[in-house]
């Protein structure tokens, strides 16, 4: 029991990281600007992360790197992608919408009566949740297109990093941190010029940085070959919860009932597959088509 459940702990801390580091960005928005947050934020975790895992220490194949690049650009767009959603937007909000994206992993991976049904009931704590009525008044249509677009791209962070982690293992999310970074640092100092280097603001971007993408990256990694896609997948629901809880502490936001009957729906959800999860799925190696 023990053997099959640690990898779902790992991801329950990475989703509380995750959050918490959320709600503390939004404070270095108005000074930074979310591309400036987000390039620093990957570059300190790539920093970290090269030091944890020391990826130079095994070879990459042209499969793996394949992978590798697909997971960290990936990466990448998500960061950029929800960033951008959650200064226009509430946190909670963006974080349910970017949750379309796992539940579709989940949709397409799933083959049992049993991962359908514990869908369906995150699907409809989802439905709760979003403030879909109000979308046309009240939320930032930008913002919303914003967390759609991070959703697509935690889709392909999700398959890509498992291929990556299966044939690589966990170095993986070190050499994808990199790629990344490379990616939105000209993009982040292009926004925000030379605030970006402000000695004042570094130690608080190291700190979320550190919550935000080293921590949770590297649990991810570590977890996602050891899961089935459709239960991480479905998992990840629990996103919303944290958020709320991260929102009610650090930004004060009071959540209604029907939004309390929504993260009730989905800690369901995540309960029940936990308790009926398989055995984890490996990725078939393809070493012959590289």
């Amino acid at each position: 029991m023990l053997k099959r459940s640690w990898p779902v702990f790992l991801i329950f801390i990475s989703m509380i990281s995750v959050q918490g580091s959320a709600s503390m960005a939004k404070y270095l928005f108005p000074v930074l600007g979310p591309e400036g947050m987000t390039a620093w934020r990957l570059v300190f975790s790539s920093i970290l992360l090269v030091a944890i895992f020391k990826p130079w220490r095994k070879p990459i194949t042209r499969l793996a790197l394949k992978y590798i690049i697909l997971y960290g650009v990936s990466m990448g767009c998500m960061n950029l992608c929800f960033y951008n959603a959650i200064a226009r937007i509430p946190l909670g909000v963006a974080v349910a919408i970017e949750l379309t994206g796992p539940i579709m992993v989940a949709m397409c991976s799933s083959r049992r009566l049993a991962d359908f049904v514990w869908l369906g009931i995150a699907v409809t704590g989802l439905a709760i949740l979003l403030p879909i009525h109000q979308a046309s008044n009240n939320i930032d249509p930008i913002g919303i297109l914003l967390a759609l677009g991070a959703g697509s791209c935690w889709a392909c962070y999700i398959l890509f990093g498992r291929k990556a982690g299966a044939i690589h293992g966990a170095s993986s999310v070190a050499i994808g941190s990199i790629i990344a970074s490379f990616l939105l640092f000209p993009i982040g100092v292009w926004q925000s010029g030379s605030v970006m280097f402000s000695l004042e603001l570094l130690p608080l971007v190291f700190v979320v940085a550190l919550l935000a993408s080293a921590i949770p990256y590297g649990l991810d990694m570590i977890a996602l070959p050891r899961l089935p896609a459709q239960t991480f997948s479905t998992l990840m629901s629990l996103s919303p919860v944290f958020a709320a809880f991260s929102g009610l502490i650090v930004l004060h936001e009071q959540l209604n009932r029907y939004q309390w009957l929504a993260i009730v729906f989905i800690i369901i959800s995540s309960i029940g597959t936990v308790l009926t999860m398989n055995r984890p799925t490996k990725i078939k190696s393809i070493k012959n088509n590289s």
